[in-house]
């Protein structure tokens, strides 16, 4: 018997989507909704807005009327009442709601999904970078030691250095670099291993055209590549320099790089607070965390 079931992830600029049929992912996509700047203009949800994510509920439902949703940034800061009315639409166009998450959750299962299955007994730094918000997870056994959530996210960085969207920037990477420095607090761990989590990170090296290498640290599925910090170092200030507009056209989804370098420098902002050694760029979402709980409650329920 096929058990298929559909997980979206709601943020700030990115619409994620996941589904998965016993265990196997069958279907994955990354939308660009800007969510957050819009609502930063009109102060309320924007109509079109959600029709892009109604546009993606009728595909899914190709596959699968098991939908799970989950809101996170943006809708953990809407109005109480905006939420319900537009769960009331959802409800009644699909028999659906949103799920807030909270930043610690969203935190939580991002970061389950990056250590869950490997085999690493040094202290590993997980960063979950979005539009809205950044978090910063320290985990050593399995087993969380420290963590830092901020209230910030590469949409905030943009607003503040418009330029950052432009074919070639006007802003240097070090002024972006000092900025974030003030934002960012002391981290007091050191750890080897940076993961970079929360989006899709191999994206950007694949349509940057930088090449990446074999993660020889350990073995996962999800995490096959690897950088020396030194390469990484390069790479985030060759960023600067090489035209977006050649990258955006590499892609399917050219939008999605508007907070492209806003994102290179927070990672690289944090990789050397933590005298990081080796970054593990993924696409490991807060889905990779969640499926398994979700696929517990629907055994449990049959």
């Amino acid at each position: 018997m096929k058990e298929s079931f559909a997980i979206i992830e709601i943020g700030s600029n990115d619409t994620k989507t996941h589904i998965y049929e016993n265990d196997n992912l069958i279907y994955e996509d990354n939308t660009t909704i800007e969510f957050k700047k819009n609502y930063k203009i009109e102060n309320r949800i924007l109509s079109s807005d959600l029709d892009k994510l109604y546009k993606i509920i009728d595909k899914i439902h190709t596959y699968t009327k098991n939908i799970y949703i989950y809101g996170c940034s943006i809708f953990r800061n809407i109005k109480k009442s905006e939420l319900e009315d537009i769960n009331s639409k959802l409800y009644k166009k699909y028999k659906l709601k949103i799920e807030v998450v909270s930043q610690e959750e969203e935190a939580y299962y991002t970061a389950l999904g990056c250590y869950s299955d490997i085999k690493y007994d040094k202290t590993i730094c997980i960063f979950i970078g979005g539009g809205g918000s950044t978090e910063i997870i320290f985990v050593k056994n399995k087993e969380i030691i420290d963590k830092k959530y901020y209230d910030f996210g590469v949409i905030d960085i943009t607003d503040k250095f418009p330029s950052l969207k432009n074919d070639i920037p006007d802003v240097s990477f070090d002024i972006v670099y000092k900025y974030l420095d003030d934002l960012i607090t002391d981290l007091n761990i050191n750890a080897d291993v940076l993961i970079l989590a929360g989006g899709d990170h191999l994206y950007w090296y694949n349509n940057a055209e930088f090449e990446l290498f074999s993660n020889e640290l350990y073995s996962s599925i999800n995490q096959k590549y690897m950088l020396s910090i030194n390469i990484s170092d390069k790479y985030d200030r060759d960023s600067f320099n090489k035209s977006l507009l050649k990258i955006r056209e590499n892609s399917d989804n050219p939008k999605w790089f508007d907070g492209s370098r806003a994102m290179k420098v927070i990672t690289n902002l944090i990789s050397h607070k933590i005298n990081a050694k080796y970054i593990i760029p993924t696409k490991i979402n807060m889905e990779d965390g969640l499926k398994n709980k979700i696929k517990k409650d629907i055994e449990k329920d049959a």
